[in-house]
């Protein structure tokens, strides 16, 4: 089967003394039918790599396929294949939802009509209501509506919730999810670890301009030290910390990162590490302001990979 997007040795510099690589020799394989997740700080070329995707940017070197065709040969056809929500879609305040979905449906020689695009969305409610009129949860769902109306084979959301409130973000989850269940291809970028987690097949980190870890959300979870976390917060009236040597030589203990006065340490059985890590403390004679255990998350994927928290760097 041709894949949904195919990227081979994909470079982007831009003239500057010296030159500046956003993008160094990157490649990319999203299947067709899959939510696709790509995680990256500010910086690491994730946005200059999906907008020579999307055909908003060329590139300086390497080959970009969507759909198995070609920008520079074949743009009109994967227009028509494509949609894309940007993070910020500025819609004409004095349009209503009708009105401006309908506006997006003639830029598409094929597509569906304005109502079901807005159907879709769940706004059918709001449909004679003007764009000024709407929460910051319904301009969202517009914005996916106005890429929806040329029913693409290939969809694009760039941080389609930032900024929403926990209702909005769930409602937006259900309309990318009911997109992917139409067996069309959805690829998203965000900064949150728990939408990435729970809306995408596969994800890919990027990093000073490649691709530094690809999987499944499980898959890369496991790659990076097992399932679980323990979180050490050590008082800061503490005179004793405990050495990363000390803490990486705990049972079933994988990795140790220490970031002032807290500690995450990944171990694959927390039943044999937790007991060991207390005898620890006790008898160096830590104090401790809290100590929890959770399941690893993307989050902890990422700083590992990079060093540094996503949301951080949004």
């Amino acid at each position: 089967m041709i894949p949904a997007i195919r990227v081979s040795g994909l470079v982007k510099t831009y003239p500057a003394r010296p030159p500046v690589e956003a993008v160094r020799g990157l490649d990319l394989e999203v299947n067709v039918g899959e939510c696709f997740g790509l995680l990256g700080p500010n910086g690491a070329g994730k946005t200059t790599t999906l907008e020579i995707i999307e055909g908003l940017l060329d590139p300086t070197a390497g080959e970009v396929e969507i759909l198995g065709l070609k920008w520079g040969t074949n743009d009109t056809e994967i227009r028509n294949k494509i949609g894309i929500s940007l993070q910020e879609t500025r819609l004409s305040d004095k349009l209503t939802v009708r009105e401006t979905v309908t506006l997006f449906r003639s830029f598409y020689s094929v597509g569906i009509a304005p109502d079901e695009a807005i159907g879709r969305v769940s706004l059918e409610e709001k449909v004679n209501a003007y764009v000024d009129k709407l929460s910051g949860g319904q301009r969202q769902r517009l914005a996916v509506a106005t890429a929806l109306v040329g029913d693409p084979e290939l969809l694009f959301l760039d941080e389609p919730t930032t900024g929403l409130d926990p209702q909005s973000r769930r409602q937006l989850w259900d309309v990318i999810r009911s997109i992917k269940e139409r067996g069309r291809t959805v690829v998203i970028t965000t900064h949150y670890m728990d939408e990435a987690e729970r809306l995408c097949d596969r994800v890919a980190v990027i990093d000073h301009g490649k691709v530094i870890a690809l999987g499944t959300p499980a898959e890369l979870i496991a790659r990076v030290g097992g399932e679980h976390v323990i979180d050490l917060d050590i008082d800061p009236t503490s005179s004793v910390h405990p050495r990363t040597a000390e803490l990486s030589n705990l049972p079933t203990v994988n990795s140790v990162r220490e970031e002032g006065d807290h500690v995450t340490i990944t171990a694959s059985e927390p039943h044999r590490a937790l007991p060991a890590l207390l005898d620890l403390v006790r008898t160096a004679g830590v104090k401790i302001a809290g100590l929890t255990t959770r399941t690893a998350t993307l989050e902890d994927v990422f700083v590992t990979l990079t060093g540094r928290h996503l949301r951080d760097e949004s």
